[in-house]
This record gives structure tokens, sequence and C-alpha cells, in this order.
């Protein structure tokens, strides 16, 4: 996606206890300093392993990387594995649509450094590895530089923390395919199990988590469980960042409480640029609503969940009227065609098969209709190494929920949009 226009730790209207992980953020987007974030801050307390892993659990705090795990169980499961563990902080960000991981990386990199060194002691890990795709060349700047800092102050405990880029691709932020490119392979989805907290980097328990909740890990060791449950709810505690953008007046990263309605993000963004059709709600892996309905639900997987989308990469785009659904879906089932592994069938030719026909119904042309479309998201479902086609299926499915009518349209030749492209299909440098 575009880079997000400069913010200042940006909160949903109503929004008073925030921003956190966004607080202190420059204008300019420049990088925090090691003094200003220490300053802003301070140094966590020292907690043994046990302590460490008992604040996290009872904070409630759950991946903020498209899986929504609960972290203390991944902690849990690492620290009780054979051997030395290793920590990955997972920054790769290969979702189009999404900018939340860069913004953390690009303007609080100590933060998210805080967070690493914290899941470190945790699991008893000495190493761990900061995954940022290559092409994030301003963000693995200012992570290079905020661990010069570091090494310069002699701050960071027993652990030694490197970086890594990563190839530009979808799926090689998937966990197993991370690892796999770590340990020196393709950054391909690996079969499990085992999984990496299994058999990792090396043969080594891997704890592989978001940069995201790394972050918000930071501020829990400081700040306590009770302090991260004021926002949010009992059930799905804490804020997130989202990443807003489409018909919004002022798209960029967000950081709101869970629980907060689609229509507060939005007001909180400046209102719509223009009227609305649809939302994506979860990025390419999550799925398309109705406008009106969707404004009322709240950003939470419970909800969400009745309506067969979920927060995924936390990513919501606005499709204006001047757009056309059935455009926006072949063109990002496009771009999630050739993002395959190409290492299962059913992706490989499945998914070019449906990207190929959405092209052909999205142009007018003549092609397989979209019943035997949907018939071939069923078929691609649950037969890949990883969940790649399954998530274009999802996908696809709620275009043909949302854009029936639109559908039905595109079959006879025409086409409500006016030409307007919205959804990005390349990760930007």
């Amino acid at each position: 996606m575009s880079e997000p226009a400069p913010f200042e730790g940006r909160a949903a209207a109503g929004s008073v206890a925030l921003p956190r992980l966004l607080a202190g953020v420059r204008a300019d987007g420049a990088p925090v300093a090691l003094d200003e974030h220490l300053d802003r801050h301070g140094v966590p307390g020292a907690r043994s392993q046990s302590e460490l892993i008992d604040l996290v659990a009872a904070s409630g705090l759950r991946g903020r990387g498209g899986a929504g795990f609960p972290v203390a169980r991944k902690l849990e499961a690492v620290a009780a594995g054979r051997g030395r563990p290793i920590v990955v902080a997972n920054g790769t960000e290969g979702e189009p649509a999404s900018g939340k991981d860069k913004a953390l990386l690009r303007c609080v990199p100590h933060l998210v450094l805080d967070g690493v060194a914290l899941a470190a002691a945790a699991v008893g890990a000495t190493e761990a590895v900061v995954a940022i795709a290559a092409g994030a060349r301003h963000e693995r700047a200012a992570v290079e530089h905020a661990l010069a800092e570091r090494k310069r102050r002699k701050l960071g405990g027993r652990v030694r923390i490197t970086s890594a880029a990563t190839p530009d691709r979808f799926v090689a932020g998937e966990e197993s395919a991370l690892v796999s490119f770590l340990d020196g392979g393709p950054a391909r989805p690996r079969f499990v199990p085992p999984r990496p907290f299994e058999r990792g980097i090396g043969g080594a328990p891997t704890l592989v988590q978001n940069v995201e909740t790394l972050a918000q890990l930071a501020l829990i060791a400081r700040h306590g469980a009770a302090w991260f449950r004021e926002l949010g709810t009992a059930d799905e505690p804490g804020s997130a960042l989202v990443t807003l953008s489409g018909a919004v007046r002022d798209p960029g990263v967000y950081e709101v409480a869970l629980g907060t309605s689609l229509r507060e993000l939005i007001v909180g963004a400046g209102g719509l640029a223009e009227p609305a059709t649809a939302l994506l709600v979860g990025g390419y892996f999550g799925g398309w609503l109705a406008a009106r309905p969707a404004l009322e639900l709240q950003l939470l997987e419970s909800e969400l969940a009745r309506h067969g989308v979920g927060l995924g990469a936390r990513a919501v785009a606005v499709l204006p009227q001047s757009a056309c659904g059935v455009v926006e879906t072949a063109r990002v089932v496009r771009y999630l065609a050739a993002e395959s592994a190409g290492q299962c069938g059913p992706c490989v030719n499945g998914l070019e098969a449906i990207a190929a026909a959405l092209e052909a119904l999205a142009a007018g042309r003549r092609g397989p209709d979209h019943e035997r479309i949907l018939r071939w998201t069923g078929q691609v479902r649950g037969r890949g190494a990883c969940k790649h086609p399954d998530g274009a299926a999802r996908f696809v499915e709620s275009a043909s929920r949302v854009f029936a009518a639109e559908f039905e349209r595109h079959a006879q030749g025409r086409c409500s949009g006016a030409g307007q492209t919205v959804l990005p299909v390349e990760v930007a440098a």
C-alpha cells in the first residue's frame, strides 16, 4: 500500500486513553530515539520467566498478526521445549493493504525491541531475529539504527538481537515459511507438525510473534495486566493498530480500543470521502461486508466471526460507489494467485483458474460463470500446505454474497463502477 501520511499517535474518536503504542510518535514519522523512548516509557522492571508469562496470561494478550492465538500459551510452549529457544519478531507484513507493522518499526523501533528482549527472557532465549521485508528500507534502517543505539548503551540483557531481510512475498510472513527462510531454506510454508514452537530454526523451539504483539508486551511489562485491560472487553482486551484505506478522508494507521465500531473508526479518520458500498475487513484473507450494516459492527473477533470475517491483518478498506466490487475482487485474487508458494496443486492450479475466471467476468468476457467459480473455491479449501488457498477462497465467497447483483450485471456485460481502483495489489517499497 502507499505509505501512510505522517501521524501523531492517532486514535479513533472518543478513545481518551489512547494512544498507547503510538504515544510520542513524531509528526514527521521519524524514529523515536532511545533517550526519548526511555524518557517516555522507562525500563521494564526485572521479572523471572514465570512472572513474565503469568503477567501476559493475566493481561489476556492475543497475537496481533492475524491468528489471534493467546500469547502466554505460546510462551509456555516454547519455554518448555527442548534446547535453547530462539525468538523471531515477525515484521514482514506481506499484506499489501496493511501498514501497521511498518509504522511501528519505522516510528517506535525501541518499543518493538523491548518486546523482543522481554519475550526472549520469558522463554529463556539468548538469540532473537527481527524479520523485515527487503523492500521496507526505511523500516529496516530504523531498526538497525535502534539496535546500534542499544548496543552502545549496553541495553538488552543477555539476548543478542539481529535483523534479517526477507523476500517481499505475501506468504513469506507465514510462520513456518518465515522459519524456513531464516533456517536457510526457501520462504515457503512447511507441512506441520512439527510447528515452529516445537522444532524451528536449527531444530530449536522457536517463538514467532508479530511485532505489534511484542510492542504490546513491552507496555504490559511496564504498566501491568490491569492497565492493559482498561481498554477493550473482558474477552478481547487492549488496543490494536488498524490500517484504514479507501474512501475515507484521512487514511492511515490508527490505534483503537478493541470493541470500537467500524463507524467510530471511520469517523475518527474524518469520515467518508464519498458514499461507500462495502467494507473489506481483515485484509485479503478477511472478507467483504455490505457497508451500511458493517458500520455498526465492533472490531471484535467474536462479533465479526458471526458475519464470516475476522480481524486478520487489522486492515479495513472502504469501497466507494465509484469502484466495482467484482473488479476489485478479481484484482486481489490475481495478486493472491501470483503470490502462491508454488508447492501445492490446489493453490497453483486452483487459484490460477479462479483468478482467470474472475478477470474474464470482471471484463465482461465469456468464461466460467459465477456458480462454477464458487464450486472451485470449495474445492481448494483445506487442501494446501498452508492457509493461502483457504484465505483466497474465503475472500471470493464473501464477494459473492456482498456483490451478488454486481456479478449478475457483469454476466450481462455491464458494470456499475466508474473505473476507479482502490485496493493495492503490490507491497510498497
